[in-house]
């Protein structure tokens, strides 16, 4: 399969090292595109959750094909967000073509692009970073109940369901904060005279223009790869796309991942229950 060429591509929001991360599909996803550039905007290692007993073949394959991309020349920027804030010490660190920072400033056609995590903008990491953390082991539990949901709706032949995204679409607060997020990082970007701002940490793929009394600028963010699966694609005289993987692999393509994602359900109803040592106590 030829690849497609790109001059950037943007992921965020990997997770690696807990059980909702989408690994198979990223694998395919790196594999089937030619960027001169990729950045990764944040969360790609889950170190808050990381654990020894979990870290699959899948998870390593895509450190192995984003070392193997730098290899063959792209330029790959590692920028950190909060679950991989430990990095942050290291930061403006370059080995090859390989550069890790905390921020990242492209001088494209249109103008400047500003990309960054987004974790700075979240209260509840800087003032209560246990609080933060809790919730995301609470978001990791959460994606294996929906794993095991949506592997009962698959064998009655019915669509998957997103739990995650009917609690975030019906928590008022939830909506305002995502609205809140985006309006902040886009008036900042004005402020600065930036033409894109690129983020993560939200896990809410969007593209849109940002007006205000200052000028305009587009907010951008890639998304996840637990439950949206997408990119931030730019193409040279195209500009930006959102890319989500659900909707443009091949089925053939598909339906291998699938085989090497059926779920280890064990293991999954071992995490969601208790078991009897824990009813004793």
């Amino acid at each position: 399969m030829a690849k497609r060429k790109l001059k950037v591509a943007v992921i965020s929001d990997v997770h690696l090292g807990t059980y909702g991360c989408r690994a198979k599909e990223l694998y395919q996803y790196l594999k089937s595109i030619q960027p001169e550039t990729l950045i990764l905007n944040g969360d790609i290692i889950d170190i808050w959750q990381f654990r020894k007993s979990y870290f699959p073949k899948a998870h390593l394959k895509v450190l192995k094909q984003i070392i193997a991309m730098a290899s063959k020349g792209v330029k790959v920027y590692y920028l950190t967000g909060n679950h991989d804030e430990a990095l942050r010490r290291f930061s403006d660190f370059t080995l090859g073509n390989i550069c890790l920072a905390d921020k990242l400033v492209l001088h494209l056609p249109e103008g400047k692009a500003w990309f960054f995590h987004g974790d700075i903008f979240d209260a509840s990491i800087q003032s209560a970073k246990w609080l933060a953390k809790l919730g995301g082991w609470g978001y990791d539990l959460l994606i294996m109940i929906n794993s095991l949901l949506n592997w009962g709706l698959e064998k009655m032949g019915r669509e998957r369901y997103s739990l995650s995204k009917k609690i975030k679409n019906s928590v008022k607060k939830a909506v305002t904060y995502i609205q809140s997020f985006e309006n902040t990082a886009a008036e900042l970007a004005i402020d600065q005279n930036y033409k894109f701002v690129v983020c993560g940490h939200i896990h809410q793929p969007q593209m849109r223009e940002v007006r205000s009394t200052k000028g305009s600028c587009v907010y951008l963010n890639s998304g996840d790869w637990i439950e949206n699966l997408s990119a931030l694609e730019y193409h040279e005289n195209q500009g930006w796309k959102l890319y989500q993987y659900e909707l443009d692999v091949p089925q053939e393509e598909k339906d291998e991942v699938d085989e090497l994602n059926d779920l280890d359900l064990n293991r999954i109803i071992e995490k969601v229950t208790f078991n009897d040592s824990e009813l004793a106590s």
